[in-house]
């Protein structure tokens, strides 16, 4: 079966079929003028955009370069305080340490003095006198106590501050830290070009980050910092100053008394002496004296026995005459020479009774202060031994002296992270 002709379309005017033939012709003209403004304009766009893009990468990496040289001089001025706090922290370490030396060489001078206060209480009887020295002694002993209360001060105080600089060297390494980091971050950025492979397009990169500080804050936040640090320096200088002058001034106190309690001490030994000496002489002139004494005691007691036989020969006498007879029996001048012979052989032997008497107790009382004076030169010579001892024991004090001035090497310190040089942690 044949196909069957096709529905013929719908017939134009010739006028139509021009009409429309210059509508397209319009319509082309029309499209190509927008076509040609459009390219225009996007070959402007370009050309702007692109200058626009390499102004602005230009601009950027002009700040990137600002920002890393802002970034690099605080980090050297950092670095610079830092190494500062570390002299300085080496600096108070070493005269915290000489302090405590010095601490540590009052343990002999007061060890010294109580011993010599300990060996001076021995004395027995008027030997234990409140003397010159034992008021020096007791001086001695407090002055060092009130020494060493001093330097413990100073010490506790130095070490305060040895945590307060190693809190401002903590700040400054952290803020150090942080500013090699940053640096390191921006020398890559700047290092960034459009055919670097590391570069992608990130979600929301125009975000603020917490935390984010603005550029006065974060001068302020370096240089307070520093400024804490600067602070704490010129206390712990004004600490060692401190230290070092009271050191002087205390040594210079202890040697003035040292001297005064040893010129004490030398001087109460020659008076010591002195009195040994003038005991012992008077010892002995008493002992020959009571030798002169008993030699004495011995001419009287046989003077009396003589005494007493001339008496009993005139008793005999006088007695025998008594029995002469009658008138013989007369009082002649033998009777009465006898009789003033008998008186004054009585009254003589009285005398040298009386004076053998008192001979004999002064012997007895030469005796006995003999005995007071011998205890006494034994208390003396004890005293003096124990004086001697004193003298003997505040040498350690000249041997101690003389070996704190010999040079002692000095270790080098180290901050308190074990490191003598400022280093940083790497990443």
């Amino acid at each position: 079966m044949s196909a069957l002709p096709a529905k013929p379309g719908l017939h134009h005017s010739v006028s139509e079929w021009y009409s429309n033939n210059h509508q397209l012709s319009e319509t082309a003209q029309h499209e190509r003028h927008v076509s040609n403004v459009i390219r225009q304009e996007g070959r402007s766009l370009r050309n702007e955009t692109s200058c626009q893009t390499v102004w602005d990468e230009s601009d950027t990496s002009r700040r990137l370069r600002d920002r890393a040289w802002d970034v690099a001089r605080y980090k050297e001025a950092l670095e610079a305080c830092a190494q500062k706090v570390d002299q300085e922290m080496e600096a108070l370490t070493l005269s915290k340490e000489q302090t405590e030396q010095a601490l540590a060489a009052t343990a002999v001078p007061l060890e010294v003095s109580s011993e010599c206060l300990t060996l001076r209480d021995g004395r027995q009887g008027y030997e234990l006198v409140v003397d010159p020295v034992d008021e020096q002694l007791k001086r001695e002993v407090e002055l060092i106590e009130k020494v060493q209360q001093v330097l413990q001060q100073h010490i506790d105080k130095s070490f305060e501050q040895l945590c307060v600089l190693q809190e401002a060297r903590h700040q400054l390494t952290a803020d150090l830290q942080n500013k090699m980091d940053a640096l390191d971050i921006d020398m890559s950025c700047l290092s960034l070009t459009i055919k670097s492979p590391q570069i992608s397009l990130k979600t929301n990169p125009t975000r603020i980050p917490s935390g984010s500080s603005t550029p006065q804050e974060w001068v302020q936040f370096s240089q307070y910092n520093m400024a804490n640090a600067q602070e704490a320096m010129q206390v712990s200088y004004q600490m060692r100053e401190e230290m070092s002058l009271t050191r002087a001034q205390l040594q210079n106190e202890l040697d003035t008394q040292r001297r005064a309690t040893e010129f004490a001490l030398r001087k109460r030994n020659h008076h010591e002496e002195q009195a040994r000496d003038e005991l012992e002489w008077q010892i002995k002139n008493t002992e020959d004296e009571m030798a002169e004494m008993e030699s004495d005691i011995r001419g009287l007691d046989a003077d009396l026995q003589a005494k007493t036989a001339s008496l009993k020969l005139a008793h005999t006498r006088l007695e025998n005459r008594t029995n002469r007879p009658g008138m013989d029996l007369c009082r002649d001048e033998v009777q009465h020479g006898l009789i003033n012979e008998v008186h004054q052989l009585e009254a003589t032997n009285t005398a040298l009774k009386q004076k053998l008497l008192e001979a004999k107790h002064s012997l007895q009382k030469m005796k006995l202060h003999h005995s007071r004076m011998l205890h006494d030169l034994n208390r003396k010579k004890e005293a003096l031994s124990l004086e001697q001892r004193s003298m003997n024991t505040r040498a350690r004090l000249t041997s101690t002296s003389c070996t704190d001035k010999i040079p002692v090497l000095l270790v080098p310190l180290t901050n308190s992270s074990g490191r003598s040089n400022l280093q940083l942690l790497a990443h």
